[in-house]
């Protein structure tokens, strides 16, 4: 009986190098295989892609397994979602348009099964990280993008993968510790939201480490990566948890 949802973020395919990425590719669709049985509604919340730029004719070369496993899913009529990331906000139509995905570019509110829940990436929300949000805006410039479809693919994706392969997330330099709530900015983002109205549950990506929790009654998870981690969330109808994959040997 399909009647969970899943929620997952941050494999960032395409780094460090093919070939691990490629394994984590796998892995993915792997937990992808686990979990179709009972999936109603699969949502996929940002960085699917370290770098990801669709230009009018062309998009990223590989991950057609990946794709390919988003396109059957759909087919058995599992619902799938996305959310675009800081590493693939230049993901436009393609998944709307050939797999019939939807994709948000900002946290949306829904409600399932009674409860209430705010899904977003999480990049540039919340207090703090000031530079970032900076760059954020450049880049979802109109006239930057326009700009940057005016390379040829080959250079513009050049010089996207060499920049990914300097990153924190190629390089293996994330931060693994809890800053507590003071300095957790999705953290303080999630109890500003609370002043406001309440929310039941809170989900993110965005900040690598897996985080399970309880701010007044709402329920805030880090969905954490698939670099290091490789864990999800699954709300049955009542609860959410967060978990891990581990593939049966």
């Amino acid at each position: 009986m399909r009647n969970k949802i899943y929620f997952a973020s941050d494999f960032h395919l395409g780094v460090p190098s093919y070939e691990k990425s490629l394994e984590r590719e796998r892995r993915v669709i792997s937990w992808l295989n686990s979990v179709e049985p009972d999936a109603q509604t699969i949502y996929l919340i940002g960085d699917l892609f370290d770098f990801w730029y669709e230009y009018k004719h062309v998009i990223p070369k590989g991950y057609i397994r990946f794709l390919g496993k988003l396109a059957e899913l759909k087919d058995k009529g599992i619902e799938v979602i996305c959310f675009t990331g800081n590493h693939d906000m230049w993901m436009f139509d393609y998944l709307t348009k050939e797999l019939n995905i939807p994709v948000y570019r900002k946290p949306i509110e829904v409600t399932l099964n009674g409860k209430s829940f705010l899904i977003g990436h999480g990049d540039g929300l919340g207090p703090g990280d000031h530079g970032y949000k900076l760059i954020k805006k450049i880049f979802s410039n109109p006239v930057c993008i326009w700009l940057f479809k005016w390379l040829h693919p080959d250079i513009g994706m050049s010089i996207a993968n060499y920049w990914s392969r300097k990153s924190r997330i190629a390089t293996g330099n994330t931060d693994d510790i809890y800053q507590g709530d003071d300095k957790e900015w999705l953290v303080q983002y999630c109890k500003e939201q609370l002043k406001i109205k309440h929310t039941d549950f809170f989900i993110f990506g965005h900040r690598h480490l897996p985080i399970e929790k309880q701010i007044e009654k709402s329920l805030y998870i880090n969905l954490g990566d698939w670099i290091k981690y490789d864990t999800y969330a699954v709300f049955d109808g009542e609860q959410l948890k967060l978990r891990s994959y581990k593939p049966e040997v």
